[in-house]
């Protein structure tokens, strides 16, 4: 079971008494997604990730992220955009079952409007592999 938010992402590097041409980088960024239901541990996000920090498959609030992203990574992230949760069937699965368990938590009334709600149509199943 494996998920990956994933991100288009643009940062800058700088260090001192060194120069950088050019010193801004774009990468894809994946973010691997917790096991649905499964409280944080040493995960960077817990698997309600989704629900704190996207809405309708946009990033909720983009500065709060981005300055999250530049700790992760040790530079400063200066761009971040949502692309996809991609995920396979066994993982969008568990989610689905675990969203279906509380939906008041979630403001909805089925687990198909939580999903369009938060990730809008940014959901990609794959195979393990392609995560």
């Amino acid at each position: 079971m494996k998920a990956a938010y994933v991100f288009e992402a643009k940062f800058r590097v700088e260090a001192p008494g060194v120069a950088f041409d050019p010193n801004r980088f774009e990468t894809t960024l994946r973010l691997f997604a917790p096991v649905p239901g499964v409280e944080p541990g040493a995960e960077r996000i817990d698997w309600l990730f989704f629900r704190d920090r996207l809405w309708r498959g946009e990033i909720g609030d983009e500065s709060s992220l981005r300055d999250a992203a530049s700790d992760w990574l040790g530079v400063e992230v200066v761009s971040l955009s949502f692309s996809e949760l991609r995920a396979d069937e066994e993982y969008l699965d568990a989610l689905k079952a675990e969203i279906d368990r509380d939906l008041s938590r979630f403001n909805a009334e089925n687990v198909d409007e939580v999903l369009h709600q938060y990730l809008g149509s940014s959901i990609h199943a794959v195979d393990t592999e392609a995560v």
